[in-house]
């Protein structure tokens, strides 16, 4: 049997770098007012969304390379065509959410960062 070594750097190392080096998105997102006759299904998700975004997020930072932001994006996408065909307009940003190059149009927004813009479809 041939001995085979194993070199590994002592300690642990964040793959996608420490999440005090990012900064919170001071940008402003698009808005669509939610409608009167809202299900109660887009409100109760609005709840969870809000809740990812004014809790979970700033803890672990901007993650988002679209605008708007995923989260955004699917609650924009539920007050417009809502619940059922929002959520999986949503679904789909998220599948789609990664640095790689696509064929978006770009905008940059005020920190200087360039983001792909794939606004929420009529």
């Amino acid at each position: 049997m041939i001995p085979v070594l194993v070199h590994a750097r002592p300690g642990y190392f964040e793959p996608w770098g420490k999440d005090a080096d990012l900064t919170k998105n001071e940008w402003q997102q698009p808005q669509v007012q939610p409608s009167a006759s809202q299900s109660v299904f887009v409100t109760a998700a609005e709840k969870i969304i809000s809740f990812h975004q004014n809790v979970l997020s700033p803890v672990d930072g901007p993650r988002s390379h679209f605008y708007p932001s995923s989260s955004q994006y699917m609650r924009l996408a539920m007050r417009k065509h809502g619940f059922v065909k929002g959520f999986f307009l949503g679904c789909d940003r998220l599948m789609r959410e990664n640095n790689a190059k696509w064929v978006y149009k770009t905008v940059q927004i005020e920190d200087g960062r360039i983001l792909k813009y794939d606004p929420v479809p009529d």
